[in-house]
């Protein structure tokens, strides 16, 4: 009896080991990847894996048995575009992960983004780090609020805040969570990026309406439409598609211009400065441009940061602002790194670490994390 109840055992492991969808992810960086999203084409999955079942199955860590969050990616189609996987993996490690059959344990949200009517049509979107917001059209009619740039709220809790600060009607004051006080104007802001026409910056107005195309909960994109306006003797019309991820202080930006006379557009995007011994760090060659402000009264400081892949013409100074000018791709498309964060969160509280974090998150763009799957 008991030999046949191994054989049974046996036979059970032997199947559920055949029928095993493994995901192997290696980091050939110099750098360990902490709580990271990545992501697998689903087209790769199903063509490994073609009975797999979107309402049913789990990701498991091989060695472990522990389970990994993970969340499908539509960007805004009708069918899952792909797997994206929360892991940590150490420098020059692997990490081997299966795919079973099963109910998956929920995520919490950790990303989250909304267009806000109630408060003059702002769009809004935050992670468990740090939350932004883009300005809408009915806020033109409002000239002293009057805003071209990406606004951020600072935090320092990992829940989602953003609701409970619109609906208390006072994100000026910190209730322990954090708050606003950043300061936009008629400047790029945090990260915003416009056209150029010789020095001068050729602000749009702003946005016109808004598709949310993925909402968490580890990754939430979304992207925001602007009626044309003159560039010089251009016509231009622009689209951004935004994404942030969990646990990143930076979003992922691609703008899609369309222009009536070139295929290639000067662009520039910018920080606002501040009066007072802020902190400037322009590195052309690694496309990296930070800032660190000067402490706001009891506020704290903030940081800001733009990262460009694309070769950078120049970066400098230019009239209270921090520029880094490019061109964009044949098509009038580009795509860059824009965010913040912030001293009293408790992670990354002088200039010194902000640019630390910065140069290595530029690494792990040049070594991204590689995913193989098999069967």
């Amino acid at each position: 009896m008991n030999k046949i109840f191994f054989l049974l055992l046996l036979l059970v492991a032997t199947v559920i080991t055949t029928q095993a969808q493994t995901i192997t992810i290696t980091n050939n960086g110099n750098l360990a990847f902490n709580k990271s999203i990545v992501g697998i084409s689903w087209k790769q999955v199903i063509a490994k894996y073609p009975t797999i079942d979107t309402a049913n199955f789990k990701v498991v860590n091989a060695a472990t048995k522990k389970e990994i969050p993970y969340q499908l990616e539509y960007l805004g189609f009708a069918d899952v575009q792909n797997l994206l996987l929360q892991v940590s993996v150490p420098a020059k490690g692997k990490l081997v992960l299966i795919a079973v059959k099963g109910k998956p344990a929920a995520v919490t949200p950790a990303t989250y983004g909304r267009y806000v009517p109630e408060r003059k049509e702002d769009f809004a979107w935050e992670n468990d780090k740090i939350a932004f917001r883009m300005y809408g059209k009915e806020l033109e009619k409002t000239p002293k609020e009057m805003a071209y740039g990406i606004d951020v709220w600072v935090k320092r809790v990992s829940r989602l805040i953003l609701n409970e600060r619109y609906k208390r009607g006072d994100y000026h004051i910190d209730h322990g969570d954090g708050l606003d006080y950043y300061h936009v104007g008629f400047t790029l802001g945090a990260g915003n990026m416009m056209p150029l026409d010789n020095d001068t910056i050729c602000y749009s107005k702003n946005y016109t309406s808004y598709k949310v195309l993925d909402n968490g909960p580890l990754r939430t994109t979304f992207q925001l439409f602007y009626d044309e306006w003159k560039v010089g003797k251009q016509t231009v019309t622009a689209v951004k598609t935004i994404s942030l991820d969990a646990g990143s202080q930076l979003n992922k930006i691609t703008v899609a211009y369309k222009a009536n006379g070139s295929d290639s557009l000067p662009v520039v995007t910018g920080i606002i400065t501040r009066k007072g011994s802020g902190v400037k760090y322009l590195n052309e060659q690694a496309g990296i441009m930070a800032y660190w402000e000067p402490q706001h009264e009891k506020d704290g400081t903030t940081g800001i940061a733009c990262l460009l892949q694309t070769p950078i013409a120049q970066m400098n100074d230019n009239k209270g602002q921090l520029v880094a000018q490019a061109n964009t791709s044949v098509g009038n498309i580009i795509t860059y790194y824009a965010g913040a964060a912030w001293d009293k969160a408790g992670e990354i509280t002088n200039a010194d670490a902000w640019i630390k974090y910065l140069n290595s998150y530029k690494l792990r763009l040049e070594y991204p994390l590689l995913v193989v799957t098999s069967k």
